[in-house]
């Protein structure tokens, strides 16, 4: 069995799917569509992720573990995204390294390692670093997700 296909055959995921890859809860999901930081669309009472909203979430996941409170995140991601509209292809591609620098009110997408270090060393502020281009990597697979991987019983 493929993976799920979307009314317009772009790739989706479930929640039970971006839960698992971002390591939070559904609830926790729910929540942050519930305050509009991420909101997918519903299909038959299911809520239903397009790649990009689970980077975003990915991101969102990996800037909370790092302490940054809802309100600088949201803030990000309106950047990002504008800056994703911008470079898009490229992450989900993976053609390149992306790497999302902030300081929490400002951020930064690179593909050189050597101006992420520059940045980093001339910041005033202590700064962020997630890789984009290692959280979409799951979610760019062609792998089945786990919940379509079943066991054959044995019968003989």
């Amino acid at each position: 069995m493929l993976p799920d296909k979307g009314a317009l055959g772009e790739r989706i995921f479930l929640s039970v799917d971006v839960a698992r890859l971002a390591g939070v809860s559904r609830r926790q999901l729910q929540w942050w569509d519930e305050r509009k930081v991420v909101s997918p669309r519903i299909e038959d009472h299911r809520r239903v992720y397009i790649p990009e909203q689970v980077l975003e979430i990915l991101t969102v996941a990996a800037l909370r573990r790092k302490g940054l409170s809802l309100q600088r995140i949201r803030k990000i991601l309106r950047l990002l995204r504008r800056e994703l509209g911008q470079q898009g292809s490229r992450v989900l591609g993976g053609k390149s390294k992306l790497y999302l620098l902030t300081d929490g009110s400002s951020i930064f997408v690179e593909d050189q390692p050597d101006n992420v270090l520059n940045r980093i060393a001339e910041a005033r502020n202590p700064m962020h670093l997630v890789c984009l281009t290692d959280q979409m990597k799951p979610v760019a697979s062609d792998e089945v997700p786990r919940r379509y991987r079943t066991k054959q019983l044995q019968l003989f």
